[in-house]
């Protein structure tokens, strides 16, 4: 099976782009808004954000909870879209890892996003290659942070691909059981395409971690075969921080993949 590894990698600044995909003309920066997050200094002490996002499963895809903390959310508007029938598809870079954001028609979009304290820098890149910048910087450095994340996105809608994390200890974390006793989550089971789906962990033990993507179905509409990415990020937003991204082709369902086998020290 072909891989490409795009290897580790410092990250320096969150970036996060946004390019719709799907039946949208090219955007200008001044029809561009970002409401979350936004330019300044900030201070998210005293927030109850996680480092995971809580939803509800299964879920059709990654959706903004009620309530959702303004500091754990990335949220805005394309103005000037034209009328469509039907969501279309954006892409969302943060600290460098493409995921996938699905537009509303009136060109709204949503997600929640638990940023790591310390300087963030958001990116909105319109198709024209036109974007707007929002840096900012959370000053509250006694907050939970994950040490270790493991994102899993793909490639075509109407399919359902899972994410399974098998940690040092032998704990599974799945859809079936996302939590484990590690601490390790799974955040989100999305079921009919693009993810993402998130495994972090606060304190990820010493040792062997196993990663493995399950392609558990797709609609009678789809093709087969599906690209997913595995993004597995280290000490996030710290000088230490490494990420590394494997895609794989997923050419059916019921196929079990091992991606990635890595050591935490």
């Amino acid at each position: 099976m072909k891989r490409r590894t795009t290897g580790w990698m410092s990250a320096g600044r969150g970036l996060l782009v946004l390019a719709c995909l799907q039946g949208a003309s090219a955007a200008q920066a001044g029809d561009i808004d970002m409401s979350a997050p936004l330019n300044g200094w900030r201070n998210s002490g005293g927030d109850n954000e996680r480092y995971t996002q809580d939803v509800h499963y299964p879920a059709v895809a990654v959706a903004t909870p009620e309530g959702q903390s303004k500091f754990a959310l990335i949220a805005g508007q394309i103005r000037n879209t034209p009328k469509q029938k039907g969501k279309s598809v954006g892409t969302l870079v943060v600290d460098g890892t493409p995921l996938p954001q699905r537009i509303e028609e009136d060109g709204k979009f949503s997600r929640p996003y638990a940023f790591p304290a310390g300087s963030n820098g958001v990116e909105l890149r319109a198709p024209d290659g036109s974007r707007k910048r929002v840096q900012f910087y959370d000053a509250y450095s006694g907050k939970t942070e994950p040490k270790l994340r493991v994102v899993l996105a793909w490639d075509t809608d109407g399919t359902d691909l899972d994410l399974h994390v098998v940690s040092p200890d032998g704990a599974h974390a799945w859809y079936g059981d996302r939590v484990v006793p590690n601490g390790g989550a799974l955040d989100v089971d999305v079921t009919t395409g693009y993810g993402p789906e998130i495994y972090s962990s606060a304190a990820p033990l010493k040792g062997t971690y196993l990663v493995y993507v399950n392609y558990y179905g797709s609609g009678a509409d789809r093709r087969d075969m599906t690209v997913a990415q595995v993004t597995i990020i280290t000490n996030e937003n710290t000088p230490n921080e490494k990420s590394e991204t494997i895609r794989v082709p997923m050419r059916k369902a019921g196929e079990l993949t091992l991606v990635k086998t890595f050591v935490m020290p």
